[in-house]
């Protein structure tokens, strides 16, 4: 079973995917339809980069900052989150899921980042 497979069976855990970071693949499992979750991989991509971009501009400036590489990001809405790590996303109910055992999981099955992204 695949790490975002087991993501998706978490409780709240709405869908989870993964994308590659050429852009060019993404697979995922739950309650997205195929168009929300090509998007959902494009958004995920895209907001990644930026993440890492802004904090490897954070560790030019301090290189002790200890915020890069970047391991992830979370954007926390009114209904639902959405959690990254390295190249697995999910989206989550914020009613019925519990981001620390959702970020504990992507951080204890996707391990530690390199930086990377090709």
């Amino acid at each position: 079973m695949s790490i975002y497979s087991e993501l998706a069976n978490l409780p709240g855990v709405i869908a989870a995917g993964e994308y590659s970071y050429r852009g060019d693949r993404y697979h995922f499992e739950g309650q997205l339809e195929a168009e929300q979750a090509r998007m959902a991989s494009i958004m995920c991509r895209a907001t990644t980069l930026a993440t890492h971009m802004q904090a490897n501009m954070m560790k030019a400036l301090n290189n002790e900052c200890g915020c890069a590489p970047a391991q992830g990001w979370m954007v926390r809405g009114e209904q639902f989150s959405v959690c990254v790590y390295g190249n697995i996303f999910c989206f989550v109910d914020n009613n019925n899921a519990s981001i620390n055992v959702v970020m504990r999981f992507l951080k204890e099955n996707v391990g530690e980042q390199s930086g990377e992204l090709v």
